[in-house]
């Protein structure tokens, strides 16, 4: 469990530790509140797209995308983030969300390259939405996030295109070629985070059908996902396709590689992650939302050839 003193688990202290980033993720942790500030409440009522992550009735970790118009998210109160939207049946994550849940979500505003965290506990609100009792809400930093802007919406009805338990050749070019991707893991409590990851294309690499390696860059040090991993290695990524709504969802196992040999290799790189795959779904029309073509972060060191 958390201690009281500190925002922090064990595996968070661990990775921070390691790192020599203890002073600055105390810092940094000054910003983790329970409750959503009235600035956040207007962020999230002004967004389109809410990344959430969740474990499914197996216990695998998935991360998925909720979609609407704006006001389409709304906190009623400073504890209560409502969702009017729910996953498509064909998503892993459409039957543990019919009921509590523990989810980690993301919202994300690439246009003006801003993000915020919440997490908590989730429930359906009997119209097809959700409605989630927060327990960690915190704002990060804009590095690594693509500036893009949403085009109209289309019409469109999810279905899947492939489903697996590793990587197909042409999802592997999806890897390659992608500039953002979203990563879901879980605490020693259970509890999930939700979180962002950008660089330019390649910084994602498919080393093989079952394996990908992405390097870790400089951040806020709080370490939330390194240290969800130093104790659970479950992990769920999301990797949406800005230009057709589509998204290609990857679960699997994920471990840190602390050696400076293999970060050497890796322009920018602090880290590096592999993950072993073990599951994957791909979605046509997993969204009606598309984007302009992106505009790559200043900070994105180049990928490594």
């Amino acid at each position: 469990m958390t201690d009281s003193s500190t925002p922090y688990h064990p595996g968070e202290r661990a990775v921070q530790a390691r790192a020599g980033r203890v002073e600055r993720a105390d810092h940094s942790g000054r910003a983790i509140g329970r409750t959503i500030p009235a600035v956040a409440a207007r962020f999230l009522a002004e967004r389109q797209v809410l990344v959430l992550g969740a474990a499914d009735a197996d216990g695998r970790l998935w991360a998925t995308q909720l979609t609407g118009g704006p006001g389409f998210l709304r906190a009623p109160d400073e504890t209560t983030l409502t969702v009017a939207a729910g996953p498509a049946a064909e998503d892993p994550l459409a039957a543990v969300l019919a009921g509590p849940a523990e989810v980690g979500t993301i919202a994300l505003d690439p246009a003006g390259r801003r993000r915020m965290r919440l997490n908590g506990r989730s429930v359906p609100d009997g119209r097809g939405g959700l409605v989630i009792a927060a327990d960690q809400v915190y704002a990060n930093c804009p590095k690594y996030i693509q500036r893009r802007s949403p085009l109209e919406l289309s019409a469109g009805t999810p279905h899947v295109v492939a489903a697996g338990p590793v990587l197909s050749t042409a999802q592997q070019l999806t890897v390659a070629t992608a500039d953002t991707f979203f990563i879901a893991t879980a605490g020693p409590d259970g509890r999930v985070d939700a979180s962002h990851r950008g660089g330019n294309p390649g910084f994602l690499r498919a080393v093989g059908p079952d394996r990908l390696r992405w390097p870790e860059y400089a951040g806020n040090s709080m370490f939330m996902t390194l240290g969800n991993l130093e104790l659970d290695p479950r992990a769920g990524l999301l990797l949406p396709d800005f230009e057709t709504g589509g998204a290609l969802l990857i679960t699997g196992e994920a471990r840190t590689d602390w050696s400076e040999r293999s970060a050497a290799g890796l322009p920018g790189a602090e880290r590096v992650v592999d993950l072993t795959v073990t599951g994957v779904l791909e979605l046509a029309d997993a969204t009606p939302l598309t984007w302009t073509g992106p505009e790559y972060s200043p900070a994105n060191p180049p990928a490594a050839a």
